[in-house]
């Protein structure tokens, strides 16, 4: 297949002044994820800019009362079912409050080549290309367009990670589908891309120290701080993370006690793990387990021991590198160096959809714009602090790269 990419980078400038329209127009609505009419105005949207590219929509139902639904668009090939399937998958939601944004004075705000705003990055913009890939192959080369199944999955609550959304798109996407792109931002460098191939793996856990109270002026000895061992508690599990295995803990959030002039009898740590195998996970849980046993803060007398308990409460899976998505990312390192540029391998820490899916179907993550400061709406004076952001340069070139790589992918099968 000849393709020409200055005409396809001509052709995807031209339409980028009605992208930045259509960007502007979903950065407009608030769709924090428990603000279920925002994220269902946005869904409307999606589904009505998409329906001229001939695509359906219908919605994939939560079960979630606090949460809207989600969004399939589907256009299947010409021939039918025969076709080879490409999903796409990016999400409806933001981790904004519409207060918060109104406090932070944060929207849609154009500034060199920044555009700030909710979801720019973290996933609006994602959304956006999709759209402009799924154009640029409609108008420029309508056989390939026309005999593929398309697939557009977009998650309403992908910020929470509810496991309900990778179960319906795992349903929903054939084993056999040529690949499942996930279009959360991606960094554009110069001449290179970061394409990400790999994402770790999380477990959120809760660890509960109990304590005896006692009056902390008439009878300090009496008392056994849960608030002591809990820091105790605390300070072993920040020895855990190794990052030569790129294994990392963290408390994010401690309470405890009551009242200043009480030996605390109760403290409670929030905190979660993430590694890229399950084998480490695992053994961060043998390992978070094991904290139960140190109960060192008594009483004086010695008649008291605090108690120690860790709770896992969910885990999340790691997508960890694996032959299909390496296959992946050699078809797209080609179209890089057609246009020009480099593919760099990245792996990250933070979760997506791809951890949902790249184990029922070959998947890339990193797909979107390039950006920074996702999920920050506050600004400070010395730009220290600074709200989130898309690079306006990164559209054009991360159309470009996941239209030609789709050509090349879908080549052989149509």
């Amino acid at each position: 297949m000849q393709v020409d990419c200055k005409e396809l980078s001509r052709y995807l400038e031209a339409r980028l002044p009605e992208t930045l329209e259509l960007l502007e127009t979903m950065v407009g609505i608030n769709s924090f994820t428990t603000n279920p009419d925002g994220v269902r105005r946005l869904a409307e949207v999606t589904a009505e800019t998409f329906a001229a590219l001939g695509f359906t929509a219908r919605t994939l139902p939560t079960t979630d009362p606090e949460l809207s639904d989600h969004l399939l668009l589907e256009k299947p090939c010409i021939g039918g079912s025969e076709g080879p399937t490409i999903a796409m998958v990016s999400h409806l939601d933001t981790v904004f409050p519409a207060e918060e944004e109104v406090t932070n004075h944060f929207h849609w705000r154009p500034e060199g080549n920044r555009i700030y705003g909710p979801g720019t990055v973290d996933i609006k913009g994602g959304t956006v290309i999709i759209y402009m890939i799924l154009s640029a192959l409609k108008e420029l080369y309508s056989e390939v367009y026309a005999g593929v199944n398309w697939l557009v999955l977009l998650n309403a609550a992908e910020e929470r990670l509810e496991p309900e959304f990778g179960d319906a798109a795992q349903t929903i996407i054939p084993a056999d589908a040529l690949a499942c792109l996930v279009f959360e931002g991606g960094r554009l460098r110069g001449d290179r891309f970061f394409i990400v191939a790999a994402r770790k793996g999380m477990v959120i856990y809760t660890i509960e120290a109990e304590g005896k109270a006692a009056h902390a002026g008439s009878n300090h000895k009496g008392g056994a701080s849960a608030i002591t061992q809990l820091a105790r508690t605390v300070d072993a599990v920040a020895g855990m993370t190794d990052y030569d295995r790129n294994l990392t803990f963290n408390i994010g959030a401690i309470k405890g006690g009551t009242v200043r002039n009480r030996v605390a009898h109760f403290a409670l740590a929030a905190g979660e793990m993430r590694a890229f195998s399950p084998e480490l996970l695992d053994e961060g849980i043998r390992r978070l387990k094991r904290l139960e046993q140190d109960n060192g803060v008594q009483t004086y007398k010695g008649d008291f021991a605090c108690q120690t308990r860790v709770e896992i409460l969910r885990r999340w899976g790691p997508w960890p590198p694996n032959e299909r998505t390496d296959a992946l990312l050699e078809i797209w390192r080609a179209a890089a160096k057609e246009m020009g540029y480099k593919v760099e391998r990245q792996e990250r820490g933070g979760l997506s959809d791809g951890n949902f899916l790249w184990d029922h179907v070959p998947t890339l993550d990193g797909l979107g714009p390039s950006g920074g400061n996702a999920h920050c709406s506050e600004r400070s004076p010395d730009g220290k602090k600074d709200q989130e952001y898309l690079e306006l340069s990164s559209i054009v070139p991360k159309a470009t790269l996941n239209t030609l790589a789709i050509l090349r992918l879908v080549e052989p099968h149509v």
